[in-house]
């Protein structure tokens, strides 16, 4: 197993709460994780059609079945066993007792809110960071990186990501979308996720989308549910503070994963990404991606935003800290250019006092500051995205 830097937040998780979840997309790793932090749990998995079973119909007997606790995978597969789960907990008052982990939040969530409220501490998983792919498993160069993605598998099997892709997406649209939403043809729906793909760092325009993809802006915004309850796509809401200007207020659309981004754009090898057009919108994703894992693995919420005025003046990342307000900006490019600290120099002179020195992260190498901007490649911010901190490592 490739460690993980949730490891800890979640024996953290599990010595104050009775219930922990773990969710995030399939195969990011979130059954290997919960089997090696709970290994003396018994472990029974939701998707065999006996257990599950069992479960819808007896769940008093099922739940009796383990009397020290169990991890419970795929729990949102049978989302009324949370209420007996609630019972249970409440009786033994015993931490850390059941693990449960899932892949789609809408049913989990629902459940866990209504039945386990105050009882559950969540981490959400997302495929591999930078930090956890390690010196030796992050490839040398950016544009294999983007091309291969952070799914465990492309790095602990012998696959190739055009391979694993194809079959990840196919087994994704007919099994998970069907259970989430009414898809008949699935063919729109493909449609639709490439064309989310496309438009990863961009503003969210739900009608434009749907009229690109020949559906309803009313479907659009369903069908982006879904992406997003499957932690394929994430929004960033832009940041509320105008500082005497009129500001944007349609959030912006993230793939969580570059890999997939990139194979749902029709590319099939990595040299390809030296000229793409898409190349910068994948790097920002990437960064975006990079800046999520971190605080998910703390167990913390997102908290990330961007801004832009009416005038198109921009900050890629704004994140709020203790010690004021972090902008950063991102650039794919492999030189540094003076310019691209203006826009954080002018945000930063906007804000004040509240501002700390802006970050830029870009596709060159190095760490360094320049013009008052903390300037860092790719490969360091990997290795550690809080430049001027000190980097997490993933337990031996």
């Amino acid at each position: 197993m490739i460690p993980r830097l949730a490891l800890s937040t979640l024996e953290r998780l599990a010595r104050g709460f009775p219930v922990v979840a773990l969710t995030g997309p399939r195969q990011s790793g979130k059954t290997t994780l919960a089997r090696a932090a709970f290994g003396h749990l018994p472990y029974v998995s939701l998707e065999n059609p006996q257990e599950r079973e069992f479960a819808e119909a007896d769940p008093r007997r099922f739940l009796a079945r383990f009397a020290e606790g169990a991890v419970l995978d795929e729990v949102q597969r049978c989302p009324s066993l949370l209420s007996w789960l609630q019972q249970r907990v409440d009786e033994n008052r015993r931490m850390g007792e059941f693990v449960l982990t899932g892949s789609a939040q809408f049913d989990l969530m629902a459940g866990m809110t209504q039945s386990l409220a105050g009882r559950v501490g969540r981490v959400e998983l997302l495929p591999l960071s930078g930090v956890e792919l390690g010196e030796q498993r992050l490839p040398w160069q950016l544009e294999t990186l983007l091309w291969r993605g952070g799914y465990p598998a492309l790095y602990d099997r012998d696959l190739d990501p055009a391979d694993w892709f194809a079959n990840y997406v196919a087994t994704y649209l007919e099994r998970d979308v069907r259970q989430l939403v009414a898809v008949r043809d699935l063919s729109p729906f493909q449609r639709f996720v490439r064309m989310c793909a496309a438009r990863s760092g961009q503003l969210l325009n739900l009608t434009a989308l749907g009229n690109d993809c020949g559906i309803s802006g009313v479907t659009a915004r369903a069908w982006l549910s879904v992406l997003e309850a499957s932690y394929l796509v994430a929004r960033l809401q832009p940041y509320h503070r105008n500082f005497g200007k009129r500001l944007v207020k349609t959030p912006k659309l993230y793939f969580l994963d570059v890999g997939l981004m990139t194979w749902l754009l029709g590319i099939r090898d990595a040299a390809s990404l030296e000229t793409h057009a898409a190349r910068g919108a994948l790097f920002e994703s990437w960064v975006v991606s990079e800046l999520l894992k971190q605080r998910y693995n703390a167990g913390q919420p997102a908290d990330l935003c961007f801004w832009r005025d009416s005038s198109g003046h921009e900050v890629d990342v704004v994140i709020e800290t203790p010690a004021g307000l972090q902008a950063v900006e991102i650039k794919s490019g492999t030189t540094f250019a003076a310019d691209w600290v203006q826009p954080v120099r002018r945000w930063a002179d906007g804000v004040g006092g509240d501002a700390l020195p802006p970050w830029l992260i870009y596709g060159g190498e190095g760490r360094y500051a320049r013009q008052g901007c903390e300037v860092t490649g790719w490969r360091e911010f990997a290795s550690n995205p809080m430049p001027g901190g000190t980097p997490d490592r993933p337990p031996r």
